[in-house]
């Protein structure tokens, strides 16, 4: 077998980097500015496809405007099935070597949080989760808060919410109550019941439902809002011990700030791309935002003093048994040059994660890292990791090859070319040396189909109504309302009998204002029937 090394002839053309083709050359009469086709040609005549005399008709040959159309007929991928709606920034993360008063080193290894001052570059996507592309900004919903950290050793993306928890805490559910809250199959239009028919038979669901009908489901914009991993990972040290961990952003420079429904319509009548617009202009003017990043952390166990189970994602770890430890801060500053290429491609997933960060054995996180990257394989492509925003800032070589718009051979500088396997003696890549011990934890037990033991549906979520003040509680029970009102007897029924075993208060109040409203229309009937009544006749034209 050959080995050739060779590198490509010097055509002035770079071949293996992730910022497209150097080459600058022009013909003549051509500037750096003068419009081109995709092959390079020069476009003489933009405004008029070819054709036989000046009304046609056209011939087929027109390479030109065939390149232009059929590219444009393919502009968009596959929207994403949740959190379509979004916005992104490039920043940094500065790391303060600590994780409180000590240093992180004793939970970790990972190299991005081990100096003060250390920087690492960083771009986030914020979002909200159920509704499509356009939609408002002000529709109540959960935001997504994805960070991707291009440290030293490759790629970490950090995917959560703002809001802390979840809806499920088994993977099995995530399909169909995504399904329950996107629009009805047959008409297209976005119902509560089926929401609320899901939501009445997953209890779990109580809390994060008492969240999002709250204040805290219409975040002001994308700024003055807080962040979460959500989910429970492990942080592990050179000695290869896993500790639990929670990530928490919290805003420090800008503040927390949401909005009451009444507030979000005045706004999404005015502008439905405000959070959007509010993010962008910030940072153009100087404006830059903050976030703290903060973790709790926990030993690696099923902590029999707690009254729920540390791994369920429908929970709040309690911040005085388990402080917020602050970790670092992320500075957004730069915004991106295209929106598509940078925000709309940009692909996360739960999985990416660097040496000194691991898995829990949170069951909703495993089947997110399964589902996130597969995503992105399906909506962006096989080789999605080779566009610039998605790509590491560090050495890459695999042996992985081809597929759909493979873009370069990610190989390293003195891999023979021909060895596109490992193990060999050939050249090929090598395995790297170990950074500290193996995380090895004990896994025994039985293979079962069952809920955790300690379930706790509902104890957090009445602590979460009691701690609200008494605003957030009117605006929580007036929008749970108005959202159950057109619901079936029996989902309302159980609905009240979630929010009564959560709170005696609570429960009572959503009742009142469900006997209350018994004869009036719903919200979507009236705006079907203000369209009727205020539309203007107009005569053909």
């Amino acid at each position: 077998m050959k080995n050739n090394n060779n590198e490509h002839e010097n055509t002035g053309t770079s071949v293996n980097g992730a910022g497209g083709p150097s080459d600058s050359r022009v013909t003549e009469g051509e500037t750096q500015d003068t419009l081109t086709t995709r092959q390079g040609h020069p476009v003489v005549d933009n405004q008029n496809v070819r054709t036989v005399g000046d009304r046609g008709p056209t011939t087929l040959e027109n390479y030109q405007f065939l390149e232009k159309i059929s590219h444009f007929d393919r502009e968009r991928i596959p929207e994403r099935v949740v959190h379509a709606r979004g916005a992104g920034a490039h920043g940094y993360f500065e790391a303060y070597g600590t994780a409180g008063d000590e240093h992180v080193s004793k939970y970790t290894r990972a190299k991005l949080f081990q100096e003060k001052g250390k920087k690492t570059p960083v771009f986030v996507r914020f979002s909200s989760v159920v509704h499509g592309g356009h939609s408002p900004e002000t529709l109540r919903d959960p935001r997504g808060f994805a960070v991707k950290f291009y440290t030293e050793d490759g790629n970490w993306d950090l995917v959560g919410n703002n809001l802390k928890i979840f809806f499920i805490r088994d993977p099995l559910k995530f399909p169909d109550m995504v399904h329950a809250f996107k629009p009805d199959p047959v008409t297209n239009v976005q119902d509560l019941e089926r929401m609320f028919d899901f939501i009445s038979n997953s209890p779990e669901a109580t809390h994060m439902v008492t969240f999002l009908f709250s204040p805290w489901g219409i975040p002001a914009n994308y700024r003055q809002m807080q962040g979460s991993g959500v989910n429970t990972y492990k942080w592990v040290n050179k000695e290869g011990k896993g500790v639990l961990v929670k990530y928490h952003w919290e805003p420090i420079k800008q503040g927390i700030k949401n909005l009451t429904q009444e507030e979000a319509e005045k706004i999404q009548a005015k502008n439905f791309n405000h959070a959007t617009q509010d993010l962008y202009e910030a940072i153009e003017n100087g404006d830059y935002p903050e976030w703290e990043l903060c973790v709790q952390i926990m030993s690696d166990d099923d902590h029999p003093e707690l009254d729920f189970d540390p791994l369920d994602p429908t929970k709040l770890w309690p911040p005085e048994k388990f402080p917020f430890l602050p970790v670092g801060k992320m500075v957004l500053n730069k915004n991106p040059e295209n929106y598509f290429a940078e925000v709309e491609q940009a692909a996360f997933g739960t999985g990416v994660l660097v040496d000194g960060l691991d898995f829990s054995d949170d069951k909703l996180l495993q089947g997110r890292t399964f589902s996130y990257s597969d995503t992105q394989r399906y909506r962006v492509g096989s080789n999605y990791l080779q566009l610039p925003v998605n790509a590491p800032k560090k050495h890459v070589a695999t042996n992985q090859r081809d597929g759909q718009m493979t873009y370069f051979v990610d190989k390293g500088p003195g891999q023979n070319p021909h060895v596109n396997y490992e193990p060999s003696t050939l050249d090929g890549l090598k395995e790297a040396p170990k950074s500290g011990e193996p995380h090895e934890p004990h896994v025994e037990g039985n293979l079962t189909r069952k809920k955790i033991e300690r379930t706790n549906d509902f104890g957090q979520a009445g602590d979460t109504y009691r701690a609200f003040e008494e605003w957030e509680k009117d605006e929580l029970i007036n929008n749970l309302v108005g959202a159950l009102h057109p619901c079936d007897p029996r989902i309302k029924e159980k609905m009240v009998s979630y929010f009564t075993q959560a709170d005696k208060e609570y429960g009572q109040r959503v009742a009142d204002g469900l006997a209350k409203m018994s004869s009036m229309k719903t919200n979507n009937d009236m705006g079907v029937e203000m369209a009727k009544e205020m539309g203007h006749d107009a005569d053909p034209y």
